[in-house]
C-alpha cells in the first residue's frame, strides 16, 4: 500500500511530468498545494553563488527563507568548532521520530565551492520546499552544516549529542555532497547498505539512471551517522575526474551542471518520502551478534 507521504510527493512529481504514469496509482489526487521545483527554478540558485566562506552562513539562511522558512524557524547552532543551520518539519505522529537531512556549506580556500557543496544546499533547500506543506509523519530536521571540510565538524558535533537511547529515534539521515557533474550516485563507502538499495530502487521506478560509485580518502557527514547505528547515506554527482574539481579553482558556477542537481534534489526528495513513510527501523542494519543468535 502506497501511504500518504509517498503518495503526495509521486502525485506532485506525476503533475511536473516527472515520473512516469504507470508508476503512480491508477488516480492520482487533485493538484496539492506543495510545489515541485522545475530545472530552472533549482538552476537558477547558481546564478550567483557566494564564494566566501564568510557569507555562506548567512546565504544558506537567505535560501531557506527564500523557500518559505520564516527566521524564526531557522536556527543557528554552535556545533564544536563550527555552526550548523537547521530548519525543522514537525512530524504529525505522536512519537519522536525524525529524519535528517543534510549538505554542508562551507568550502575549502580554492575556487567558489559552487559543486561542493553549494550543489547539496540547494538540493536540501528545494526538497524543503516540496515538503514543507505535506504533514510528514516524522520530524524532518534540515541541516547545513559547518566545517565538514575541517573533518566533518558540524556533524560530528550534532551526532555526538545523540544519547544512546535516542538513536533509535533516528530514522535515517540523507547527506547530499557534490552534485553538479554526473547522474546521481550513492558513496558506496559512506553509506548505509540498506540506504543505497532503496535509493537504487527508488531511481529505477522514476527512470532515473543512478550509480554507485565510492570515494577514496573522503569523507562525509553521512560518516558520523552510520558510525552511531543510524541509516545514513551520501548522494553525490561526480565522476572519475572529481580532483581536477573540487577542492580546486575549477569549482565555480559555471562548472555546475544544472540538470544534475535537479536529478539530485528529485532523488532526494522521494527517497525522503520513502523512509517517512516506511517503518523506522526499516534500514537499520541488522547487528551481526543478532543474526547468530537467529541462526541458533
Amino acid at each position: 500500500m502506497i501511504r500518504k507521504t509517498v503518495f503526495f510527493v509521486a502525485a506532485l512529481l506525476w503533475l511536473a511530468g516527472i515520473v512516469c504514469a504507470q508508476s503512480l496509482p491508477a488516480e492520482p489526487p487533485a493538484a496539492p498545494s506543495p510545489r515541485v521545483s522545475t530545472v530552472e527554478e533549482v538552476g537558477a540558485e547558481f546564478d550567483a553563488v557566494p564564494c566566501n566562506n564568510k557569507n555562506r552562513r548567512d546565504a544558506v539562511k537567505a535560501l531557506f527563507e527564500k523557500m518559505g522558512a520564516t527566521p524564526e524557524e531557522i536556527s543557528v547552532e554552535k556545533a564544536g568548532s563550527a555552526e550548523n543551520v537547521i530548519v525543522k518539519i514537525a512530524g504529525t505522529s505522536a512519537n519522536d521520530e525524525k529524519i535528517v537531512i543534510g549538505a554542508h556549506f562551507d568550502k575549502t580556500a580554492d575556487g567558489c565551492g559552487a559543486i561542493d557543496n553549494w550543489t547539496g544546499v540547494v538540493s536540501i533547500a528545494h526538497i524543503y520546499r516540496t515538503m514543507k506543506s505535506l504533514k510528514p509523519n516524522r520530524t524532518l530536521i534540515f541541516v547545513g552544516f559547518g566545517e565538514e571540510e575541517k573533518g566533518l565538524v558540524g556533524s560530528r558535533a550534532m551526532v555526538d549529542k545523540i544519547k544512546k537511547e535516542e538513536v533509535a529515534s533516528y530514522c535515517a539521515m540523507i547527506n547530499i555532497d557534490s552534485l553538479g557533474v554526473a547522474i546521481p550516485q550513492a558513496a558506496d563507502n559512506m553509506s548505509s547498505k540498506k540506504m543505497i538499495d532503496v535509493a537504487a530502487d527508488i531511481a529505477q521506478q522514476m527512470g532515473m539512471q543512478f550509480a554507485h560509485a565510492s570515494i577514496p580518502n573522503a569523507g562525509a557527514d553521512s560518516m558520523p551517522f552510520v558510525a552511531k547505528k543510524i541509516p545514513a547515506i551520501t548522494i553525490h554527482g561526480l565522476t572519475n575526474d572529481w580532483p581536477k574539481i573540487l577542492h580546486s579553482s575549477n569549482d565555480k558556477p559555471e562548472k555546475v551542471n544544472r540538470q544534475s542537481v535537479y536529478l539530485g534534489y528529485r532523488l532526494g526528495l522521494m527517497l525522503l518520502a520513502k523512509v517517512d513513510d516506511s517503518p523506522c527501523d526499516t534500514f537499520r542494519e541488522v547487528k551481526p551478534d543478532k543474526d547468530k543468535k537467529e541462526k541458533k
